[in-house]
């Protein structure tokens, strides 16, 4: 099944679908993938109760509590998570905004990234429609983006670098919708004006997914006319999935001259770290598989 079309022009598409998709991949048996669906659902929804304390708990007990949520979310799956590069980000204070960008290939981008360091989102308002996420992710000061109205980008922009301005870090998507994780979509530029306008540094995080073999795989995608479930369950069922967390140096206010060579500053960090190159990878039919 071929993506649906875009709604308008400058509408994010992706031309990755289910052919993208590996079509083998080490699995678990049924019992174990019925005891992580499970287990997961546990976890949501003991997240849902605490989610009142998030808003009333101090700095670091409350990222404490988020990243301990997150983490289990990713061992209910009995994904493995390893942090490459600057071994800070994890552990410096809070007070100090930042526009933590990164490729989009799955649900578990964001999974992966609040396991490593909680901090607020910028996601299409589809998401806050989704059960329980949905509820988890206003609580936790998601800013919503509606890609169909363009009359509203500029409103968006300005609460985020808003939301940078006071010192918070927030991640983001600029590719605005998931690839298969073999090749990366053109940057957004729109979102990288409100780091400039924020005056705050732009950080690159590169994600990866691969086997315990170490080759890259495109099973944890989140693409074509799925849904999320379809792809929870896909999840569900690998064995030895490990996310590779590369946190690349932080751009600093100023080193770009606009928006635009922002974006291609970040765009070629990212790249180099998952392609060996600091051209950017499009996606074509078929996608090359990326260096382990």
């Amino acid at each position: 099944m071929e993506p649906p079309s875009p709604a308008h022009p400058w509408m994010p598409s992706s031309p990755c679908g289910p052919r993208c998709v590996s079509t083998q991949a080490p699995t678990v048996w049924l019992p174990r993938r019925v005891v992580r669906l499970c287990a997961a659902i546990g976890v949501l929804l003991l997240a849902a109760a605490l989610a009142p304390l998030l808003v009333v708990l101090p700095g670091r007990p409350a990222v404490w509590l988020t990243r301990r949520i997150f983490r289990s979310v990713v061992r209910t799956f009995g994904v493995h998570i390893r942090v490459h590069g600057d071994e800070s980000f994890a552990t410096a204070p809070s007070g100090r905004g930042a526009l933590v960008v990164n490729n989009h290939v799955s649900w578990l981008d964001i999974v992966a990234v609040n396991a490593v360091r909680p901090m607020r989102a910028l996601a299409k308002v589809e998401v806050g429609r989704w059960p329980i996420v949905g509820a988890l992710t206003a609580r936790a000061g998601t800013i919503f983006l509606e890609r169909e109205r363009l009359s509203g980008l500029p409103a968006t922009i300005a609460e985020l670098a808003d939301a940078l301005r006071s010192g918070s870090q927030v991640n983001v998507c600029p590719e605005g919708t998931t690839r298969c994780g073999l090749a990366t979509g053109r940057f957004t530029r729109a979102i990288f004006q409100s780091a400039i306008d924020g005056g705050v540094p732009v950080r690159p995080i590169a994600l990866r997914y691969r086997l315990s073999d170490g080759c890259t795989t495109t099973w944890p995608a989140f693409v074509g006319e799925e849904t999320l479930i379809d792809s929870v369950r896909r999840v569900a069922r690998l064995r030895g999935l490990t996310v590779d967390v590369y946190v690349c140096p932080e751009i600093a206010p100023g080193r770009a001259a606009d928006r635009r060579e922002l974006a291609a500053l970040t765009e070629s960090e990212i790249c180099t770290v998952l392609y060996g190159t600091r051209s950017p990878v499009r996606p074509g039919a078929p996608c090359t598989p990326a260096p382990a």
